[in-house]
């Protein structure tokens, strides 16, 4: 998967992007920060270890993203973002009276914006022929 870049690749990078982010986070009572902020929750090894689990998965694809994309991209991607949800809310599909609906949108262009980091080597090298490379070995 590394060499070749297919939408099926693009995909899995989005399914665990979106794992990620609404796992995180999401309006109902099912994510780890819900888990976490209930009344009858006590802090332990096992909530220690999931937060551990989910801030190395943000680690990993926030660097990438901004690796790939830099800040310049990252900020365009998500103008662009915003400018979708406006789009949204200025055709009447969206309202900003309903901050549940505002808040899954949001937290699924999150994790878009993570997908396209994370792919955004492979399509630059597919459009232009350039290569990223990190590390380089003397």
């Amino acid at each position: 998967m590394a060499n070749s870049f297919t939408p099926t690749s693009f995909l899995l990078r989005w399914l665990f992007a979106a794992a990620l982010v609404f796992g995180t986070y999401n309006p109902t009572d099912y994510s780890y920060v819900s888990w976490v902020l209930a009344e009858d929750t006590h802090f332990g090894p096992v909530i220690a270890i999931v937060g551990l689990l989910l801030l190395i998965g943000w680690i990993i694809y926030v660097r990438a993203t901004f690796l790939s994309m830099g800040w310049l991209g990252v900020i365009l991607g998500a103008a662009l973002f915003g400018c979708v949800v406006w789009l949204f809310v200025d055709l009447g599909w969206m309202t900003l009276d309903s901050p549940g609906a505002l808040a899954w949108v949001a937290l699924l262009l999150v994790s878009l914006l993570l997908a396209v980091g994370m792919s955004w080597s492979h399509v630059r090298k597919r459009l232009t022929g350039q290569i990223d490379v990190d590390d380089v070995e003397d």
